[in-house]
Protein backbone atom coordinates (compact mmCIF):
# COMPACT_ATOMS: atom_id res chain seq x y z
CA UNK A 1 0.00 0.00 0.00
CA UNK A 2 1.43 3.36 -0.97
CA UNK A 3 -0.14 6.65 -0.07
CA UNK A 4 0.95 10.29 -0.12
CA UNK A 5 3.20 11.48 2.69
CA UNK A 6 0.68 13.91 4.15
CA UNK A 7 -2.16 11.42 3.90
CA UNK A 8 0.03 8.73 5.36
CA UNK A 9 0.81 10.80 8.43
CA UNK A 10 -2.85 11.66 8.91
CA UNK A 11 -3.82 8.01 8.57
CA UNK A 12 -1.06 7.06 10.98
CA UNK A 13 -2.45 9.42 13.59
CA UNK A 14 -5.92 7.94 13.22
CA UNK A 15 -4.55 4.44 13.40
CA UNK A 16 -2.65 5.18 16.57
CA UNK A 17 -5.70 6.65 18.22
CA UNK A 18 -7.78 3.62 17.32
CA UNK A 19 -5.13 0.96 17.85
CA UNK A 20 -3.97 2.19 21.24
CA UNK A 21 -6.35 4.60 22.89
CA UNK A 22 -4.96 6.61 25.75
CA UNK A 23 -6.17 8.59 28.69
CA UNK A 24 -5.85 12.35 28.20
CA UNK A 25 -2.88 14.05 29.76
CA UNK A 26 -4.82 16.99 31.14
CA UNK A 27 -8.11 17.79 32.76
CA UNK A 28 -9.05 14.24 33.73
CA UNK A 29 -12.42 14.11 35.55
CA UNK A 30 -12.44 13.23 39.24
CA UNK A 31 -14.28 10.12 40.31
CA UNK A 32 -16.35 9.56 43.45
CA UNK A 33 -15.66 6.31 45.26
CA UNK A 34 -18.04 5.33 48.06
CA UNK A 35 -19.48 8.84 48.12
CA UNK A 36 -16.06 10.41 48.80
CA UNK A 37 -13.49 11.97 46.54
CA UNK A 38 -10.14 10.18 46.33
CA UNK A 39 -7.20 12.25 47.59
CA UNK A 40 -9.62 15.02 48.59
CA UNK A 41 -7.00 16.69 50.74
CA UNK A 42 -4.26 16.68 48.07
CA UNK A 43 -3.80 19.74 45.92
CA UNK A 44 -1.42 19.36 43.03
CA UNK A 45 0.40 22.24 41.40
CA UNK A 46 0.05 20.61 37.99
CA UNK A 47 -2.25 18.41 35.94
CA UNK A 48 0.27 17.15 33.40
CA UNK A 49 1.28 13.53 33.90
CA UNK A 50 4.91 13.07 32.88
CA UNK A 51 5.74 9.55 31.72
CA UNK A 52 9.10 7.95 31.08
CA UNK A 53 10.32 4.47 30.20
CA UNK A 54 12.58 2.81 32.77
CA UNK A 55 14.67 -0.35 32.37
CA UNK A 56 16.08 -1.96 35.52
CA UNK A 57 18.63 -4.79 35.37
CA UNK A 58 20.54 -6.75 37.98
CA UNK A 59 24.30 -7.29 38.09
CA UNK A 60 24.00 -10.06 35.47
CA UNK A 61 22.12 -7.82 33.04
CA UNK A 62 18.78 -9.57 33.65
CA UNK A 63 15.63 -7.46 33.77
CA UNK A 64 14.13 -7.00 37.28
CA UNK A 65 10.33 -7.48 37.01
CA UNK A 66 9.22 -7.43 40.67
CA UNK A 67 9.55 -3.73 41.53
CA UNK A 68 6.67 -1.79 43.06
CA UNK A 69 5.92 1.96 43.00
CA UNK A 70 7.53 2.28 46.43
CA UNK A 71 10.86 1.08 45.00
CA UNK A 72 11.23 4.00 42.58
CA UNK A 73 12.68 7.41 43.37
CA UNK A 74 12.01 10.25 40.89
CA UNK A 75 13.54 13.71 40.99
CA UNK A 76 12.82 16.60 38.64
CA UNK A 77 15.54 19.25 38.71
CA UNK A 78 16.61 17.71 42.02
CA UNK A 79 13.13 17.96 43.60
CA UNK A 80 11.58 14.60 44.67
CA UNK A 81 8.34 13.68 42.90
CA UNK A 82 5.57 11.26 43.88
CA UNK A 83 5.07 8.26 41.62
CA UNK A 84 1.51 8.48 40.28
CA UNK A 85 1.42 5.59 37.82
CA UNK A 86 3.44 2.49 37.02
CA UNK A 87 2.99 0.01 34.21
CA UNK A 88 5.15 -3.10 33.85
CA UNK A 89 5.71 -4.71 30.47
CA UNK A 90 7.44 -8.06 30.82
CA UNK A 91 7.94 -10.36 27.89
CA UNK A 92 5.49 -8.24 25.93
CA UNK A 93 2.71 -8.68 28.52
CA UNK A 94 1.30 -5.58 30.20
CA UNK A 95 0.73 -5.36 33.97
CA UNK A 96 -0.79 -2.21 35.46
CA UNK A 97 0.94 -1.74 38.82
CA UNK A 98 -0.52 1.66 39.69
CA UNK A 99 -3.11 3.82 37.92
CA UNK A 100 -2.72 7.60 38.09
CA UNK A 101 -5.03 9.29 40.58
CA UNK A 102 -7.48 11.69 38.97
CA UNK A 103 -6.89 15.40 39.18
CA UNK A 104 -9.02 17.15 41.81
CA UNK A 105 -11.17 19.82 40.18
CA UNK A 106 -13.75 22.27 41.39
CA UNK A 107 -17.36 22.12 40.29
CA UNK A 108 -19.70 19.24 39.56
CA UNK A 109 -18.18 15.80 39.86
CA UNK A 110 -19.00 13.72 36.81
CA UNK A 111 -18.77 9.92 36.74
CA UNK A 112 -15.60 8.70 35.11
CA UNK A 113 -15.34 6.24 32.27
CA UNK A 114 -13.59 2.92 32.46
CA UNK A 115 -10.05 3.05 31.12
CA UNK A 116 -9.66 1.84 27.56
CA UNK A 117 -8.01 -1.51 27.07
CA UNK A 118 -4.72 -1.17 25.26
CA UNK A 119 -3.80 -4.42 23.59
CA UNK A 120 -0.52 -3.67 21.86
CA UNK A 121 2.55 -4.07 24.04
CA UNK A 122 4.89 -2.25 21.67
CA UNK A 123 4.62 0.14 18.76
CA UNK A 124 7.39 0.20 16.15
CA UNK A 125 7.50 2.97 13.56
CA UNK A 126 10.11 2.81 10.80
CA UNK A 127 11.28 6.09 9.35
CA UNK A 128 13.27 5.55 6.15
CA UNK A 129 15.20 8.70 5.31
CA UNK A 130 15.42 8.08 1.56
CA UNK A 131 16.77 11.61 0.99
CA UNK A 132 19.96 10.51 2.75
CA UNK A 133 20.30 7.03 1.24
CA UNK A 134 22.28 6.81 -1.99
CA UNK A 135 20.44 5.23 -4.98
CA UNK A 136 23.00 2.45 -5.47
CA UNK A 137 22.45 1.29 -1.89
CA UNK A 138 18.67 0.90 -2.37
CA UNK A 139 18.65 -2.93 -2.79
CA UNK A 140 20.76 -3.37 0.36
CA UNK A 141 18.54 -0.97 2.31
CA UNK A 142 15.36 -2.83 1.30
CA UNK A 143 16.81 -6.18 2.38
CA UNK A 144 18.12 -4.65 5.59
CA UNK A 145 14.77 -3.19 6.65
CA UNK A 146 13.00 -6.52 6.03
CA UNK A 147 15.52 -8.28 8.26
CA UNK A 148 15.02 -5.67 10.98
CA UNK A 149 11.24 -6.16 10.84
CA UNK A 150 11.62 -9.93 11.17
CA UNK A 151 13.91 -9.63 14.20
CA UNK A 152 12.18 -6.85 16.12
CA UNK A 153 8.47 -7.16 15.40
CA UNK A 154 6.67 -10.04 17.16
CA UNK A 155 3.08 -11.23 17.24
CA UNK A 156 0.91 -8.63 18.96
CA UNK A 157 3.22 -5.71 18.11
CA UNK A 158 1.96 -2.81 16.05
CA UNK A 159 4.23 -1.65 13.25
CA UNK A 160 4.11 1.18 10.72
CA UNK A 161 6.43 2.76 8.18
CA UNK A 162 6.90 6.15 6.60
CA UNK A 163 9.50 7.40 4.16
CA UNK A 164 10.41 10.74 2.60
CA UNK A 165 11.07 9.15 -0.78
CA UNK A 166 9.59 10.68 -3.93
CA UNK A 167 6.55 8.38 -3.77
CA UNK A 168 5.74 9.34 -0.19
CA UNK A 169 5.57 5.73 0.99
CA UNK A 170 3.58 5.34 4.21
CA UNK A 171 1.95 2.37 5.93
CA UNK A 172 -0.56 2.92 8.73
CA UNK A 173 0.21 0.96 11.89
CA UNK A 174 -0.86 -2.63 11.58
CA UNK A 175 -0.35 -6.08 13.05
CA UNK A 176 0.59 -7.34 9.56
CA UNK A 177 4.36 -7.02 9.32
CA UNK A 178 4.32 -8.59 5.84
CA UNK A 179 2.46 -5.52 4.62
CA UNK A 180 5.21 -3.29 5.92
CA UNK A 181 7.91 -5.48 4.38
CA UNK A 182 6.15 -5.38 0.99
CA UNK A 183 6.02 -1.58 1.05
CA UNK A 184 9.80 -1.37 1.32
CA UNK A 185 10.18 -2.55 -2.29
CA UNK A 186 8.80 0.79 -3.48
CA UNK A 187 11.40 2.90 -1.67
CA UNK A 188 14.21 4.38 -3.76
CA UNK A 189 17.10 6.28 -2.19
CA UNK A 190 17.72 9.78 -3.52
CA UNK A 191 20.74 10.71 -1.41
CA UNK A 192 23.69 12.60 -2.86
CA UNK A 193 27.03 10.90 -3.48
CA UNK A 194 30.30 12.57 -2.41
CA UNK A 195 31.00 13.43 -6.05
CA UNK A 196 27.63 15.18 -6.32
CA UNK A 197 28.20 16.95 -3.02
CA UNK A 198 31.45 18.40 -4.32
CA UNK A 199 30.64 19.14 -7.96
CA UNK A 200 26.86 19.58 -8.21
CA UNK A 201 25.58 21.11 -4.96
CA UNK A 202 25.54 24.89 -5.20
CA UNK A 203 26.80 26.97 -2.29
CA UNK A 204 24.44 29.72 -1.22
CA UNK A 205 24.74 32.58 1.22
CA UNK A 206 24.37 30.19 4.18
CA UNK A 207 26.18 27.21 2.67
CA UNK A 208 24.83 24.30 0.60
CA UNK A 209 21.10 25.06 0.57
CA UNK A 210 20.16 21.64 -0.82
CA UNK A 211 21.65 19.82 2.16
CA UNK A 212 19.98 22.13 4.65
CA UNK A 213 16.63 21.64 2.94
CA UNK A 214 16.96 17.84 2.90
CA UNK A 215 17.89 17.63 6.58
CA UNK A 216 15.07 19.99 7.52
CA UNK A 217 12.52 17.95 5.55
CA UNK A 218 13.64 14.75 7.28
CA UNK A 219 13.35 16.32 10.75
CA UNK A 220 9.99 17.89 9.89
CA UNK A 221 8.60 14.51 8.80
CA UNK A 222 9.72 12.86 12.04
CA UNK A 223 8.39 15.75 14.14
CA UNK A 224 4.94 15.42 12.54
CA UNK A 225 5.06 11.70 13.23
CA UNK A 226 5.86 12.36 16.89
CA UNK A 227 2.88 14.68 17.19
CA UNK A 228 0.65 11.78 16.14
CA UNK A 229 2.35 9.44 18.61
CA UNK A 230 1.72 11.79 21.53
CA UNK A 231 -1.80 10.41 22.03
CA UNK A 232 -0.44 6.94 22.89
CA UNK A 233 0.39 6.39 26.56
CA UNK A 234 1.77 3.56 28.71
CA UNK A 235 3.25 1.77 25.73
CA UNK A 236 6.79 1.40 24.48
CA UNK A 237 7.04 3.68 21.44
CA UNK A 238 10.06 2.96 19.28
CA UNK A 239 11.17 4.88 16.20
CA UNK A 240 13.56 2.91 14.01
CA UNK A 241 15.42 5.73 12.27
CA UNK A 242 17.08 4.44 9.05
CA UNK A 243 19.52 6.98 7.60
CA UNK A 244 23.19 7.57 6.80
CA UNK A 245 23.29 10.72 8.94
CA UNK A 246 23.72 14.44 8.44
CA UNK A 247 26.48 16.91 7.67
CA UNK A 248 25.39 20.36 6.48
CA UNK A 249 28.85 21.37 5.30
CA UNK A 250 30.67 18.32 3.86
CA UNK A 251 33.88 18.54 1.83
CA UNK A 252 34.07 22.31 2.36
CA UNK A 253 37.63 22.67 1.11
CA UNK A 254 36.93 20.60 -1.99
CA UNK A 255 33.84 22.66 -2.76
CA UNK A 256 35.76 25.87 -2.16
CA UNK A 257 38.45 24.72 -4.59
CA UNK A 258 35.78 23.87 -7.17
CA UNK A 259 34.21 27.31 -6.85
CA UNK A 260 37.45 29.21 -7.22
CA UNK A 261 39.34 27.05 -9.73
CA UNK A 262 38.31 29.28 -12.63
CA UNK A 263 40.09 32.13 -10.84
CA UNK A 264 43.14 30.15 -9.86
CA UNK A 265 45.48 32.44 -11.73
CA UNK A 266 44.10 35.32 -9.64
CA UNK A 267 44.90 33.52 -6.43
CA UNK A 268 48.50 33.27 -7.60
CA UNK A 269 48.55 37.05 -7.69
CA UNK A 270 46.98 37.62 -4.26
CA UNK A 271 49.69 40.06 -3.24
CA UNK A 272 49.04 42.21 -6.31
CA UNK A 273 45.29 42.02 -5.77
CA UNK A 274 45.62 43.06 -2.14
CA UNK A 275 47.18 46.30 -3.31
CA UNK A 276 45.07 46.95 -6.41
CA UNK A 277 41.70 45.30 -5.67
CA UNK A 278 41.24 44.51 -1.93
CA UNK A 279 37.58 43.50 -2.44
CA UNK A 280 38.46 40.82 -4.99
CA UNK A 281 41.29 39.58 -2.76
CA UNK A 282 38.84 39.18 0.15
CA UNK A 283 36.49 37.19 -2.04
CA UNK A 284 39.26 34.78 -2.94
CA UNK A 285 40.55 34.34 0.62
CA UNK A 286 39.31 30.86 1.63
CA UNK A 287 38.45 31.57 5.27
CA UNK A 288 36.88 34.93 4.46
CA UNK A 289 34.74 33.26 1.82
CA UNK A 290 33.58 30.49 4.16
CA UNK A 291 32.77 32.93 6.94
CA UNK A 292 30.90 35.22 4.55
CA UNK A 293 28.74 32.31 3.41
CA UNK A 294 27.90 31.46 6.99
CA UNK A 295 28.98 27.82 6.71
CA UNK A 296 30.94 28.11 9.95
CA UNK A 297 27.55 28.03 11.71
CA UNK A 298 26.31 24.87 9.97
CA UNK A 299 27.29 22.57 12.86
CA UNK A 300 25.46 24.75 15.39
CA UNK A 301 22.37 24.83 13.20
CA UNK A 302 22.35 21.05 12.83
CA UNK A 303 22.77 20.51 16.56
CA UNK A 304 19.94 22.94 17.25
CA UNK A 305 17.53 21.08 14.98
CA UNK A 306 18.50 17.71 16.44
CA UNK A 307 17.96 19.02 19.97
CA UNK A 308 14.47 20.23 19.04
CA UNK A 309 13.64 16.85 17.49
CA UNK A 310 14.95 15.01 20.56
CA UNK A 311 12.89 17.29 22.82
CA UNK A 312 9.76 16.40 20.83
CA UNK A 313 10.61 12.68 21.17
CA UNK A 314 11.09 13.01 24.92
CA UNK A 315 7.75 14.81 25.30
CA UNK A 316 6.01 11.88 23.62
CA UNK A 317 8.16 9.29 25.45
CA UNK A 318 9.45 7.91 22.14
CA UNK A 319 12.88 6.31 21.87
CA UNK A 320 15.02 6.62 18.72
CA UNK A 321 17.11 3.69 17.55
CA UNK A 322 19.22 5.00 14.67
CA UNK A 323 20.43 2.53 12.04
CA UNK A 324 22.92 3.06 9.22
CA UNK A 325 22.15 0.23 6.75
CA UNK A 326 25.53 0.46 5.02
CA UNK A 327 27.24 -1.39 7.84
CA UNK A 328 31.01 -1.09 8.23
CA UNK A 329 32.33 1.61 5.87
CA UNK A 330 36.12 1.71 5.63
CA UNK A 331 36.94 3.72 2.50
CA UNK A 332 35.14 5.55 -0.33
CA UNK A 333 34.28 3.91 -3.62
CA UNK A 334 36.96 4.37 -6.24
CA UNK A 335 34.72 6.52 -8.47
CA UNK A 336 34.07 9.09 -5.72
CA UNK A 337 37.50 10.70 -6.20
CA UNK A 338 37.68 12.39 -2.79
CA UNK A 339 40.64 12.66 -0.40
CA UNK A 340 40.65 9.94 2.25
CA UNK A 341 40.92 12.41 5.13
CA UNK A 342 37.97 14.45 3.84
CA UNK A 343 35.98 11.24 3.44
CA UNK A 344 36.69 10.19 7.03
CA UNK A 345 35.63 13.59 8.37
CA UNK A 346 32.40 13.39 6.40
CA UNK A 347 31.62 9.90 7.73
CA UNK A 348 32.47 10.89 11.30
CA UNK A 349 30.13 13.89 11.20
CA UNK A 350 27.27 11.85 9.74
CA UNK A 351 27.67 9.03 12.26
CA UNK A 352 27.88 11.49 15.14
CA UNK A 353 24.52 12.95 14.18
CA UNK A 354 22.87 9.51 14.36
CA UNK A 355 24.54 8.72 17.68
CA UNK A 356 23.39 12.05 19.08
CA UNK A 357 19.74 11.48 18.11
CA UNK A 358 19.78 8.06 19.78
CA UNK A 359 21.55 9.18 22.96
CA UNK A 360 19.31 12.21 23.47
CA UNK A 361 16.20 9.98 23.45
CA UNK A 362 17.52 7.06 25.51
CA UNK A 363 18.16 4.72 22.58
CA UNK A 364 21.21 3.24 20.89
CA UNK A 365 22.68 3.65 17.43
CA UNK A 366 23.84 0.95 15.04
CA UNK A 367 26.45 2.63 12.86
CA UNK A 368 29.71 1.53 11.27
CA UNK A 369 29.24 -2.11 12.26
CA UNK A 370 28.23 -5.37 10.62
CA UNK A 371 26.99 -6.87 13.90
CA UNK A 372 23.41 -6.03 13.05
CA UNK A 373 21.76 -9.10 14.54
CA UNK A 374 23.48 -8.80 17.91
CA UNK A 375 22.58 -5.11 18.24
CA UNK A 376 19.00 -5.72 17.09
CA UNK A 377 18.62 -8.45 19.72
CA UNK A 378 19.68 -5.88 22.31
CA UNK A 379 17.02 -3.46 21.04
CA UNK A 380 14.45 -6.26 21.18
CA UNK A 381 15.36 -6.99 24.81
CA UNK A 382 15.17 -3.31 25.76
CA UNK A 383 11.73 -2.91 24.21
CA UNK A 384 10.26 -6.16 25.59
CA UNK A 385 10.91 -5.62 29.31
CA UNK A 386 10.47 -2.18 30.86
CA UNK A 387 8.43 -0.02 33.22
CA UNK A 388 6.44 3.08 32.27
CA UNK A 389 6.59 5.42 35.24
CA UNK A 390 4.44 8.53 35.59
CA UNK A 391 4.29 11.48 37.98
CA UNK A 392 2.57 14.85 38.20
CA UNK A 393 5.22 17.54 38.04
CA UNK A 394 5.34 19.76 41.11
CA UNK A 395 6.94 22.70 39.29
CA UNK A 396 4.22 25.26 38.40
CA UNK A 397 6.54 27.56 36.42
CA UNK A 398 5.36 27.49 32.76
CA UNK A 399 8.52 29.24 31.56
CA UNK A 400 10.72 26.43 32.88
CA UNK A 401 10.22 24.14 29.89
CA UNK A 402 13.41 22.07 29.91
CA UNK A 403 13.71 19.90 33.03
CA UNK A 404 16.20 17.33 34.24
CA UNK A 405 15.03 13.86 35.28
CA UNK A 406 16.69 11.40 37.63
CA UNK A 407 15.13 7.97 38.21
CA UNK A 408 16.69 5.59 40.75
CA UNK A 409 15.62 2.38 42.49
CA UNK A 410 15.87 1.65 46.20
CA UNK A 411 17.53 -1.71 45.70
CA UNK A 412 21.20 -2.64 45.74
CA UNK A 413 23.04 -4.13 42.81
CA UNK A 414 20.78 -2.90 40.01
CA UNK A 415 21.30 -0.51 37.10
CA UNK A 416 18.64 1.91 35.88
CA UNK A 417 18.27 3.12 32.30
CA UNK A 418 15.89 6.01 31.61
CA UNK A 419 15.81 9.37 29.90
CA UNK A 420 17.58 12.16 31.74
CA UNK A 421 15.45 15.16 30.71
CA UNK A 422 12.24 16.27 29.06
CA UNK A 423 10.82 19.47 27.60
CA UNK A 424 7.27 20.69 28.15
CA UNK A 425 5.28 21.34 25.00
CA UNK A 426 3.86 24.81 24.45
CA UNK A 427 0.39 23.34 25.10
CA UNK A 428 1.49 22.01 28.48
CA UNK A 429 3.16 25.33 29.30
CA UNK A 430 0.01 27.25 28.43
CA UNK A 431 -2.08 24.89 30.58
CA UNK A 432 0.25 25.39 33.53
CA UNK A 433 0.17 29.16 33.12
CA UNK A 434 -3.62 29.18 33.06
CA UNK A 435 -4.39 26.64 35.77
CA UNK A 436 -1.55 26.47 38.25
Amino acid sequence: MRVGLGAGLAALGVGLAVGAPAQPLQQQPSRAVGGQLPDAGTFRTGVTLIRTDVIVRDADGVFVPDLTPADFRVAEDGVPQEVASLVLVHGGRVFNQLSPAPVVQEGIILPGTAPANQIAGRIFIFFVDAMHLEPQSTPRVRHFIKDVVDILVHDGDLVGLISNDSAGTAIDITYDRELVKASVDGIIGTGLTPRELIHDVQDGRDGPGELRWRAHRAFLTVNTLLENLEAVQDRRKVLIYVSTGYDLNPFELQRLYRTNRADRFLRDRRSDLAANDPEMAAQLAPFDRIQRQGTVFSDAELVGEMEELAAAANRTNTTFYTLDPRGLVSSPDIDYDVPLEAWREYQLAARSSLRTLAELTGGISIVNTNNFEGMLRQIDAETSDYYVLGYYTSNPDPTHRHRALDVTVARDGVSVQSRTSYTLSWTDSAGMAGGR
